[in-house]
């Protein structure tokens, strides 16, 4: 039987200029859920100075600007260890909150995008989404995303497991 080029969905040259351009971009998602309360989640999540002290791949925030009392407008530098050798520098504003159950804010630096928390109560359980929707600018990365995309998603997955263990530790201390 011939082939039937009909059958090939065509892609527009705009799509497939789209999709060339996606390999640096990137959303990732991370699921937990733990044995704790959304305010008691909220409480160590809120104070993103404190996540080197139970993250192990966080290794530095720098308040830059205050923001306002609610914390939106707060400027963060966050410096991050990966489970690959490199390492990973950005700014972090706050720029929506909604207590006690969506922080979110802009990157920009060597990673540029939007980062969400979101927590949901599950009985005695929290819920905690977290979405990462960024675009990589490091040099090399924009280089080699094509290729090593995958890689980079799961070095994602390695940094916020760590952090899922640091935070149930935090949180059986604190309760």
């Amino acid at each position: 039987m011939p082939y039937d080029c009909r059958a090939v969905p065509s892609v527009s040259l705009h799509r497939r200029r789209r999709i060339a351009m996606s390999s640096t971009e990137f959303h990732l998602v991370s699921n937990w859920t733990i044995d704790a309360s959304v305010e008691d989640v909220w409480r160590v999540l809120n104070q993103p100075e404190t996540w080197p002290d139970w993250w192990p791949s966080v290794k530095q925030v720098t308040l830059l600007r205050p923001g306002e009392k609610t914390g939106i407008g707060a400027v963060r530098r966050m410096k991050w260890s990966t489970a690959l050798p490199y390492d990973l520098a950005f700014d972090m504003e706050t720029t929506r909150v909604d207590p006690p159950s969506l922080i979110e804010g802009k990157a920009s630096g060597e990673l540029e995008g939007v980062g969400r928390w979101t927590l949901r109560p599950d009985g005695s359980k929290c819920n905690i989404r977290y979405d990462w929707i960024v675009t990589v600018t490091k040099p090399w990365m924009v280089r080699l995303a094509f290729i090593l995309k995958p890689v980079f998603s799961w070095n994602h997955a390695v940094v916020m497991e760590r952090g899922r263990q640091g935070l149930v530790r935090r949180l059986a201390r604190v309760g």
